[in-house]
């Protein structure tokens, strides 16, 4: 693959190199150095700081497939990691066209500022339709994006770094974006000319386990009239419930679940078995599954984008959902206490699922990116429902 003709001049700085050889040639943005990652790619038209922010992300470099990213600038609104200081999540970014001057009245920093900023690299003058194309066929394959503005590099050694890294198979990466500490979060939502509200007077009380929580999820805990209290991946079952919850969520995440589940499947276990209502999102949904008897695998090429039609078997509603996974969970190994409930229109993978006698529920999307644009928002009333039952 050769850079956009933009470019084709001009010595490149920036390469991204896969594990079987292949070398992009482009032009770098961000930060200088290389980063080994997981190559995905993300449909998504908008929201390229909130994907670049959200931990699911970790250990992956993303080819976006809208040409124009940058071009609304950034702004600490739009961040989603709640460590809003530090990149905890993705390792790289691949894009088409340079970055323009941002063009919008949120806009506090130019594109390129940011990404140097919070030490992601990236490459333009990418084919990334090609980059996509080739994704599709062989998989997601494993790679290092590097930028050199002297256009300096040791080809082999790139090569040799991507064949080194393991891929996300067996990764607990929730490990590494947890909150090391227990805090409470009371910000709800944005609104037009008022900014992020407060939740002064919560109805319930969740404890959200942080396996990589993004912010918004929380916000609409908050919005739902939660006081949310936010723990580390690794909390035991018995530190949870001594803060007496009404509701338990399980977060989403990055990393493999089979791997994050050899400590997090017991806790839920006896979360599941304490009766307290549960919702689980993504990595959440996936380790549920896992606690109640069913297995995941690694997809092909994942679901990354704000654009995917998953339906409501309950109720025959299609949603359209934003999703960002490389594991799914195998409707066929699930047991038959559970019911399944959400379904991709995509490819007919698992995207939600419930207990058939306990107010315990999860989905494979998110709904507080909501593309729809709130298509989903009602599993968050559907959760303090939930836990409205079960208080009366």
């Amino acid at each position: 693959m050769k850079p956009v003709d933009a470019w084709s001049a001009t010595l490149p700085t920036a390469l991204l190199v896969l594990a079987d050889g292949t070398v992009i040639e482009g032009f770098g943005l961000g930060a200088t150095g290389s980063a080994t990652g997981e190559v995905c790619f993300n449909t998504a038209i908008t929201g390229y700081e909130e994907i670049l922010t959200d931990p699911s992300y970790a250990g992956q470099i993303i080819t976006f497939t809208f040409p124009h990213i940058g071009n609304v600038g950034t702004n600490d609104e739009d961040i989603e990691t709640v460590n809003m200081a530090a990149n905890t999540g993705v390792r790289g970014a691949v894009l088409r066209a340079d970055i323009t001057e941002p063009s919008n009245y949120r806009a506090a920093k130019n594109f390129d500022v940011w990404l140097k900023a919070r030490g992601i690299v990236a490459i333009a003058g990418v084919d990334t339709r090609a980059l996509t194309a080739l994704i599709r066929e062989t998989g997601m394959p494993n790679a290092v994006i590097a930028f050199d503005p002297e256009g300096n590099f040791d080809k082999e050694a790139l090569v040799n770094q991507a064949k080194a890294f393991p891929g996300l198979e067996g990764m607990d990466l929730a490990a590494e974006v947890t909150t090391a500490q227990r805090y409470d979060w009371q910000e709800a939502t944005w609104k037009w000319d008022e900014g992020y509200s407060n939740q002064s007077t919560p109805k319930h009380h969740v404890v959200a386990i942080d396996y990589g929580v993004k912010r918004n999820i929380l916000r609409l805990l908050a919005e739902a009239g939660c006081k949310v209290t936010v723990v580390p991946a690794e909390t035991s079952a018995k530190e949870i419930l001594e803060l007496n919850p009404d509701g338990i969520f399980l977060s989403n995440g990055p990393g493999d679940p089979a791997a994050t589940g050899a400590y997090a499947v017991p806790t839920i276990k006896s979360l599941i078995d304490s009766g307290k209502p549960i919702f689980g999102i993504c990595l959440g949904h996936q380790m549920l599954a896992l606690a109640l008897g069913g297995k995941t695998q690694k997809m092909h090429q994942g679901h990354h984008g704000a654009n995917h039609p998953v339906k409501d078997l309950t109720t025959g509603k299609v949603e359209i959902t934003s999703m960002n996974h490389g594991f799914a969970v195998d409707a066929e190994s699930l047991p038959g206490c559970i019911e399944q409930t959400h379904t991709s229109l995509f490819d007919g993978s698992n995207c939600g699922i419930k207990l058939k006698d306990k107010p315990v529920f999860s989905v494979q999307y998110h709904p507080e990116a909501s593309p729809g644009p709130q298509d989903s928002q009602y599993l968050f009333q559907k959760f303090t429902g939930y836990m409205e039952a079960a208080a009366s």
